[in-house]
């Protein structure tokens, strides 16, 4: 096995791990983990999956380039008072230690 397909057999892997950690959750199930400033919008122009294995890969190449465009971001002061009115509010979530990923539906 050469490094190209053994890198493509790992990556393959981390992306089945990440498929099966995603799901739905409330708001109000994420506030815990805003409390802990650990939670990270993912705008829907991204891929959810992508931005995790970016975080797990330690590419900050990519991760820099989403900051810098304000494609991923913590959620603003604004964003917090708008979902805690709407507690039962539905993302999508991935954990991605030590972060939580989320991206409205």
């Amino acid at each position: 096995m050469n490094f190209t397909s053994q890198f493509f057999m790992e990556t393959e892997s981390l992306r089945s791990q990440l498929t099966e950690n995603l799901d739905e959750a409330e708001w109000d199930w994420l506030t815990p983990h805003l409390e802990r400033e650990i939670v990270i919008i993912v705008e829907s122009q991204l891929d959810l999956l992508t931005v995790g294995e970016a975080i797990a890969q330690d590419n900050s190449v990519s991760v820099q380039h989403w900051i810098s465009e304000a494609l991923i971001h913590k959620p603003s002061p604004e964003q917090i008072l708008e979902w805690n009115d709407q507690p039962k509010k539905r993302f999508q979530a991935l954990i991605v230690q030590p972060f939580v990923l989320i991206q409205e539906l």
